[in-house]
C-alpha cells in the first residue's frame, strides 16, 4: 500500500470516529462516503462498495467497543434497551451483511441513501427533550424497538454499518429516549449490530483486512476522544452536527446515484 493510501484511510478513518464518538454513532455515515470518494479524488485506489462496506464493517466493530467502554460509568447506558434492540439488530446484522454478497454495487449504495433520508427525516421532526433521567430509568416499548431495530439491522448490514446513525433518530423521536442516554446506549447496540455484521462479511470474503486495520487503529485512538468531547457539549449542539452529517451525506449519495 502505497504512503498516501495509507495516511489517507488513517485521517478518514481518525476523523469519521472522533465525531461518531461525539454523536454515539459507530461512523459509518461518515466514513462509507469518505472512503468511497476521497481516495479516488487524491488519485489513489478506488474501493467498490462492496469493499468499503467491508473495511467500514471492521472498523465499526472496534469504534462502537470503545464507544461503550467510554461511556461505561456515565450512569446513560440502558441495559434493558441494549438487550432487546441488540439482539434484535445482530440478527438482522447478520442477514444483511452474508446477503449483501449478493447484491449489485449499485443496491449497496442505494440502501444505504435510503437509511441516510430516513435518518435526515428523523432528526428535523420536533421533539421534546428530556434530560433528567439516567439510564435505567428510561421507559420505552419493548415490542416497537425490538422490531425496528431488527430491519435497521437488516439494512446496515448490507453497507457493512453498525446502524447507529437510523439507531439515534429512532431513539429520539419514536422511543424518545433523552439525548445522553441515546448516545450511550446507541454505541453498546451499535456494537452487537457490528458482530452480525461483520461476521457476514468476514465469511463472504468482502473485507480488505490491511485497510481495516487502519482504520481500526485510527478509531481506537479517536472514539474514546469524541466521547470525551461531548460529554463536554451541548445536546442541541450534538443533535446539530448529526443533522448535519446525515443531510449532508444523504444530497451527495443521491446527487451520484441519479
Amino acid at each position: 500500500m502505497e504512503p498516501l493510501l495509507f495516511i489517507t484511510i488513517f485521517l478518514i478513518g481518525f476523523i469519521g470516529s472522533f465525531i461518531s464518538g461525539m454523536v454515539g454513532i459507530g461512523g459509518a455515515i461518515i466514513k462509507y462516503p469518505m472512503l468511497l470518494y476521497i481516495p479516488p479524488m487524491l488519485g489513489l485506489l478506488a474501493f467498490t462498495p462492496h469493499e468499503v462496506a467491508g473495511i467500514t464493517a471492521i472498523q465499526v466493530f472496534f469504534s462502537a467497543l470503545t464507544g461503550v467502554w467510554a461511556y461505561r460509568k456515565g450512569g446513560y447506558l440502558n441495559t434493558s434497551l441494549i438487550i432487546y434492540m441488540g439482539i434484535s439488530i445482530l440478527v438482522g446484522s447478520f442477514i444483511g451483511g452474508y446477503g449483501s454478497t449478493f447484491m449489485p454495487e449499485r443496491g449497496i449504495n442505494i440502501i444505504y441513501a435510503i437509511m441516510a433520508t430516513l435518518a435526515a427525516i428523523m432528526m428535523m421532526l420536533p421533539r421534546k427533550e428530556r434530560e433528567d433521567q439516567s439510564g435505567d430509568q428510561v421507559q420505552f416499548s419493548k415490542g416497537i424497538a425490538s422490531t425496528l431495530a431488527l430491519m435497521i439491522g437488516t439494512a446496515a448490514g448490507v453497507v457493512g454499518a453498525g446502524g447507529a446513525f437510523l439507531l439515534v433518530p429512532v431513539m429520539l423521536v419514536v422511543l424518545k429516549i433523552p439525548m445522553r442516554v441515546t448516545i450511550a446506549t446507541s454505541l453498546a447496540v451499535t456494537f452487537l449490530s457490528s458482530i452480525g455484521a461483520t461476521v457476514g462479511k468476514v465469511v463472504t470474503g468482502q473485507v480488505l483486512f490491511l485497510p481495516a486495520v487502519i482504520m481500526v487503529i485510527a478509531s481506537v485512538l479517536a472514539t474514546p476522544l469524541g466521547a470525551w468531547a461531548s460529554k463536554r457539549t451541548k445536546t442541541s449542539v450534538l443533535q446539530g452536527i448529526l443533522a448535519t452529517l446525515i443531510l449532508a451525506t444523504t444530497i451527495k449519495i443521491w446527487w451520484d446515484i441519479l
